[in-house]
């Protein structure tokens, strides 16, 4: 088999910075268990699908060790589009708190969805909110991702605003550019509570470390080794029931994906208190305004 040239191994390193909870350039973590489940979505007949792209959509798993990390309250959604032909990429950011209409079990915040329907059902409430049912899902373990962080020598971001939390980063985050380590890229994209915008500023919290990760890939991947590492890691620490025919395919779309074409929205909403929990009433028209604009070319006009 031919060897990727060097240019298409830089573009691999973008697809850490839209799924980096997958690990496709790091080296492996040491971690023995199932740290990833990556499905293929099952489309509903008559639901029109653009030849040129291919969405997956991210989610970081609440499961604690033993539980099955695909039926448990998710966390950290991103919506990725990729487009083949001109390789635009952009994802949309969507609150965990977002209370919407999940199919077959009412109303409640979007990633119980998980809980009750596992990745399908999960994939279904999002089509229901963007207008763009994902054609595969991926599910994360949270240390997995901050081993990642780790073994690719930490991350670089630059913090809008100065930010703590007494459980997760008592000390805090300043404002400015910052260095973050493994736990730190976690916790900076966890923590909400003394954020200004709450759940919204998290997910943009979320899509500034996915595009940390991807400047500090781009760093390393011409490292002899880095990218086969990489690729093993993947291997041995995901579960899938894609071919691996169809894994190549998503490799070679990752390939396309141009740094330079990439674009990124969070849906934003009003908060609000129901049955004594607080949650987000996502503003519906910007969600399908952003999948209308992003579903044939990966590419979101404005936010």
């Amino acid at each position: 088999m031919r060897r990727p040239s060097r240019p298409t191994l830089r573009r691999y390193a973008v697809l850490a910075a839209l799924l980096s909870s997958l690990a496709v350039l790091v080296p492996d973590a040491g971690t023995a268990a199932t740290q990833a489940v990556l499905v293929k979505y099952q489309h509903a007949e008559g639901v029109a699908l653009e030849d040129d792209m291919v969405w997956i959509l991210g989610v970081g798993s609440d499961a604690r060790p033993g539980e099955d990390m695909t039926r448990t309250r998710g966390d950290a959604l991103q919506l990725v589009g990729m487009n083949t032909r001109t390789g635009a990429a952009t994802s949309i950011g969507i609150p965990r708190d977002s209370y919407v209409s999940i199919p077959g079990f009412g109303s409640d915040r979007i990633n119980a969805s998980l809980a009750y329907g596992g990745p399908q059902l999960l994939g279904e409430t999002v089509g229901e909110l963007t207008g763009i049912e994902p054609d595969y899902v991926l599910v994360t373990r949270f240390p997995y991702f901050e081993q990642m962080v780790d073994d690719i020598g930490g991350i670089t971001v630059r913090n809008p605003t100065a930010f703590a939390d007494d459980n997760l980063k008592d000390n805090g985050f300043p404002a400015g550019r910052i260095r973050l380590d493994g736990y730190d890229a976690m916790a900076f994209s966890r923590i909400r509570h003394d954020l200004p915008g709450g759940d919204f500023d998290r997910s943009a919290n979320q899509q500034r470390v996915l595009a940390g990760i991807q400047a500090r890939i781009a760093q390393r991947v011409d490292q002899p080794g880095f990218i086969d590492r990489g690729v093993l890691t993947v291997l041995e620490h995901t579960d899938t029931d894609l071919s691996p025919a169809e894994l190549f395919r998503l490799a070679h779309v990752v390939a396309q994906v141009r740094p330079g074409r990439i674009t990124g929205c969070v849906v934003h909403g009003s908060f609000a208190d129901v049955g004594g929990a607080s949650v987000v009433l996502p503003y519906t028209a910007d969600a399908r305004r952003y999948g209308d604009d992003a579903r044939k070319d990966a590419v979101i006009s404005r936010c």
